[in-house]
């Protein structure tokens, strides 16, 4: 049966890319992750609010460098991609694509800032930069970005990285606590920066 469209971006698109590091500002870089970041990664997913919303722990050190190095498969696969957010050479966040889909251009972004860092627009930051580098160098049209209703944070963090809220998907993200409604926030290429 043919396709009655072109693959918006044909396969090989990510993968014919080297992950970049990329300035965020003054403070934050963000770059690839490192087998150093074991500590920061196991930080992370022992934070009760991060396992909340992400859904899952890492209880080893070979847990978090199974988790670290799965990141360079997933980018060759063109299927997800991670940047640690860093400061100061150290890891305190992590921002990413999800479900790439390079047929239709599309991907879903994540974030998440270990608790001593919050507060100071580091994920809001880590986002629009990563956006920047999505549209001007992937050439990706779409972004969105999905989280429980009762996250008011990460509302707040989508929002101030210029994710408009598009509406709400009744019962679609499960969590410890059973079926969470989800905000879903999207931003294109051509939207105003």
């Amino acid at each position: 049966m043919p396709l009655l469209v072109d693959p918006a971006l044909p396969p090989g698109s990510l993968r014919a890319l080297r992950q970049p590091s990329l300035d965020v500002d003054d403070e934050l870089v963000l770059r690839p992750w490192r087998s150093a970041d074991i500590r920061a990664v196991k930080a992370a997913f022992d934070q009760p609010d991060i396992q909340r919303w992400h859904v899952r722990r890492i209880d080893s050190d070979a847990e978090a460098r199974g988790w670290i190095s799965d990141w360079s498969q997933r980018w060759d696969h063109e299927t997800d991609a991670s940047w640690a957010i860093v400061r100061d050479d150290d890891a305190i966040g992590q921002v990413g694509l999800r479900t790439i889909k390079l047929f239709a251009a599309d991907a879903q972004m994540s974030y998440w800032v270990l608790s001593d860092a919050r507060g100071a627009g580091v994920a809001a930051r880590a986002t629009r930069a990563l956006a920047r580098w999505v549209f001007d160098t992937l050439r990706l049209q779409r972004l969105s970005l999905m989280h429980s209703t009762e996250n008011p944070a990460s509302c707040r963090v989508a929002l101030s990285a210029g994710f408009p809220v598009e509406g709400i998907m009744r019962g679609y993200m499960l969590h410890t606590d059973g079926w969470h409604d989800t905000h879903v926030h999207g931003r294109l290429r051509t939207d105003a920066v």
